[in-house]
């Protein structure tokens, strides 16, 4: 499997896997994440013409996971509650992971891509997404405290530095 930048040619292939991932949440009990049309359309496509939305791709380049990688700060992490940021280093972030059933280890490989950019990676999930919340502890990931979307909904807040 490779990563690659999105193309808007990747658009409807991007959206297909959003929505598999947001039945895999709904079928695992995590019905309040994703909900009306988040992650949109227009959220993509402005990730893809930021340079933010990357595919990773089977041997035959289909694409079979997602996810936004993008340099900090983020707005919405400014404020955190309940806990504080490991530090105030420079940080990217990774935000709308989705995948396909057919595939296993995405979060390791985007991981690794990621910390391949930096040494300081912020993750925030729902509280009712528990795949999540497992995966970032398996990857040595320390829970921090919560953060507000733009909406006001709170948001489990994660980070990782590597030294």
């Amino acid at each position: 499997m490779t990563i690659r930048h999105s193309t808007s040619n990747d658009l409807p292939a991007i959206m297909a896997l959003i929505d598999e991932g947001r039945q895999k949440m709904m079928a695992e009990g995590n019905t309040r994440q994703w909900t009306k049309g988040h992650p949109s359309r227009q959220q993509i496509a402005d990730d893809i013409d930021k340079g933010n939305s990357y595919i990773i791709a089977d041997d035959d380049d289909e694409p079979v996971a997602t996810f936004a990688l993008m340099a900090g700060p983020d707005p919405t992490y400014a404020q955190i509650y309940q806990g504080q940021w490991l530090n105030e280093r420079p940080y990217y972030v990774i935000h709308r992971v989705a995948s396909s059933a057919r595939v296993h280890g995405v979060m390791s490989r985007i991981l690794n891509f990621a910390f391949g950019q930096t040494d300081t990676v912020r993750v925030d999930t729902h509280e009712d997404n528990r795949t999540m919340q497992a995966l970032l502890g398996k990857h040595g990931f320390s829970y921090c405290g919560i953060i507000h979307l733009a909406n006001g909904d709170p948001r489990m807040a994660y980070m990782k530095t590597i030294d």
